[in-house]
């Protein structure tokens, strides 16, 4: 019987990868932002969510953002005064570590500072959040809950039982106390109950500044920028607008 067209076996180190030339274009364009704007400003996030992400882009459409990629961001910028693009950045290279990314624009250190103070929402946590509060429930019947959750209930650790269709918690039951670091299943355990523990919240750690080469930082590192990885979770998130204000 000869064989399918479709069914070829694909090696994945052939799968085509974002490589040298992605990461000249991406030096290029941040090289150009420094050009085009008068402030790069350094951004840290607590608790990133790729929709809220998305949301301060749609809002700051005038300028330019880049998060993750900090090796090549530390490339285009320089990390030292001999190969610095411009005067003094390679100190905004020294704070590009753990979850953090860049702003290019236009908008004074005051405008910018009272945005992003703003800019707070809180969401659900996930597992490695720590509980800020603690949770108890209390036993009896989970009317909330259709009778087909309740072995997805029992999986998470809840002591439930059907009990004439309805979904009911037969002992009380302490999801997590203060302070826990959260599991998967606390985590999940939370949300199904309605429980917002993770705040989204962008901190504006530093400027510098295109006209003088000044470099002022405005907050001391935090728990986002602890941690030497490549990117954070939403991995490179950029958006751009080719006009840039007056």
């Amino acid at each position: 019987m000869p064989k399918s067209k479709r069914d070829k076996k694909v090696s994945l180190t052939k799968t085509p990868k974002k490589g040298l030339e992605f990461k000249q274009n991406l030096i290029g364009e941040l090289r150009k932002c420094v050009d085009t704007y008068k402030y790069v400003y350094i951004f840290s996030i607590a608790n990133v969510r790729n929709n809220k992400l998305k949301d301060i882009r749609n809002a700051w459409k005038h300028s330019r953002i880049f998060f993750g990629k900090n090796k090549v961001m530390m490339v285009a910028l320089g990390r030292s005064p001999a190969d610095e693009y411009k005067e003094n950045l390679h100190q905004v290279s020294k704070h590009l570590r753990g979850e953090v990314g860049l702003l290019f624009s236009n908008r004074t250190k005051a405008e910018v500072l009272d945005w992003f103070a703003e800019f707070k929402e809180v969401d659900f946590a996930r597992g490695g959040n720590k509980a800020t509060l603690t949770v108890g429930l209390d036993k009896g019947p989970l009317e909330q809950f259709p009778h087909s959750m309740e072995p997805q209930l029992r999986q998470l650790g809840l002591p439930t039982a059907l009990k004439k269709g309805v979904v009911t918690l037969i002992s009380d039951y302490e999801v997590c106390k203060e302070g826990d670091v959260l599991t998967p299943e606390q985590a999940r355990v939370l949300k199904l109950f309605g429980y917002k523990m993770a705040e989204f919240k962008v901190t504006i750690r530093s400027v510098w500044s295109a006209e003088t080469g000044d470099f002022e930082q405005l907050a001391e590192d935090g728990a986002e920028q602890l941690g030497e990885g490549e990117e954070g979770d939403a991995g490179l998130a950029e958006e751009s607008n080719e006009e840039t204000e007056d």
